[in-house]
């Protein structure tokens, strides 16, 4: 930390979402001190975060706390942590595989990693959840490249991919140890592939599936219905109480449109996302393996291969997963990898909006382990 009211700080995209970077070192060891600097940061709490970095929507106020790791498996430890807009709130308890495509660049670029002369792998330890991930990215001449030809859906243009592969994890897929439960009335499957997602067919709860976001976020009926839902699915899941957070993700299932698999409409856990997240697709894809789950007769049965088209508001996210599924045993998932791109956006010095003119913030339970 350069000074009490000047923070070194890298603005990136990763993925279909943008955050402030930061190494551990810069920010505050406590919790509750680093959180209240963050929501000066980020400007929040305000709907439009005016007076910060934050772009008025959850998937553009999130930040990501990177360190090298005392893991021998792991070379840098990354904690996402995800800020309230208008709320005055910073919360742990979800990862973002989005943002996790620029944690190995920003590792190099601060000197966590030495670059390879043409692919550096970085192995990420996800402090969230405790699992591994390792990204794979260009930097020929031992510098980080992001342009490249990779094309995300939900992003202009293209940069250079980031492949992040995730090795099997250690919690169970099917967190009730069922492929279908009944909550609050409706048949869905819980799954867990990086991120607790609720899998519910649109049709189930009076919609196609295949709406604008906005029309969704506007319809009470419905928002009513998903708030019972993950109410109830919370503590099925393992998750406890889960009013104060924000998973699990509920992602609606419909018939894809577009030569995917599935069609998704996912909210986080109040706002319809724009796209998908890479975690949430993720265990989309891994719930669409599980036989007997809600997935069937909406998604288009998945070939031969290991790769699952999740179609979202703004196009596709391809998840290659790979699901052991063997008689009298869970399923269990072996493999899964995605491409991402990342953008470097800035990097310098970071002014947080003074602690005497900001609002006293509420962190919710949860927020800090």
């Amino acid at each position: 930390m350069t000074g009490p009211e000047a923070v070194r700080c890298m603005l990136m995209r990763g993925g279909t979402s943008k955050g402030a970077y930061f190494l551990a070192g810069d920010l505050p060891a406590d919790p509750g001190a680093r959180d209240d600097l963050l929501l000066r940061i980020m400007g929040s709490p305000d709907p439009r975060q005016i007076d910060g970095l934050g772009g008025a929507h959850p998937l553009t106020s999130k930040v990501a706390v990177v360190a090298r790791s005392a893991d021998p498996d792991a070379d840098v430890d990354y904690l996402f942590l995800q800020v309230g807009v208008g709320e005055p709130e910073v919360t742990d308890r979800q990862n973002c595989g989005n943002l996790l495509a620029g944690v190995g660049p920003f590792a190099v670029e601060r000197g966590l990693v030495g670059a390879g002369p043409r692919e550096t792998s970085v192995r990420i330890r996800m402090l969230n959840t405790g699992e591994l991930a390792v990204a794979a990215f260009p930097t020929p001449g031992g510098r980080v490249a992001y342009t490249g030809s990779a094309g995300i859906s939900g992003v202009p243009g293209t940069a250079a991919a980031v492949v992040i592969e995730f090795p099997q994890g250690g919690s169970p897929l099917l967190p009730t140890g069922r492929a279908r439960d009944t909550v609050a009335g409706t048949e869905v499957t819980c799954v867990d592939n990086g991120m607790p997602t609720v899998l519910i067919p649109a049709s189930a709860l009076g919609v196609t599936g295949h709406e604008d976001p906005r029309d969704l976020e506007e319809d009470a009926a419905l928002a009513d219905r998903l708030r019972e839902i993950r109410l109830a699915a919370g503590p099925l899941m393992g998750l406890g109480d889960v009013r104060g957070t924000t998973v699990p993700k509920l992602s609606l299932l419909a018939p894809p449109r577009d030569g995917g698999t599935v069609t998704t409409r996912t909210f986080i856990p109040v706002r319809c996302h724009t796209s998908i997240g890479v975690l949430g697709a993720a265990s989309v894809a891994a719930g669409l393996r599980v036989p007997g789950g809600v997935g069937e007769g909406i998604a288009a049965p998945p070939g031969n291969g290991d790769r699952i088209r999740v179609e979202h508001p703004t196009g596709f996210l391809d998840v290659d997963v790979d699901v052991e599924v063997g008689p009298g045993s869970p399923p269990v998932v072996r493999r899964t990898a995605v491409v991402r791109t990342a953008r470097k956006i800035f990097d310098g010095t970071v002014f947080p909006r003074s602690a005497e003119t900001a609002p006293v913030p509420a962190h919710p339970r949860g927020g800090h382990r």
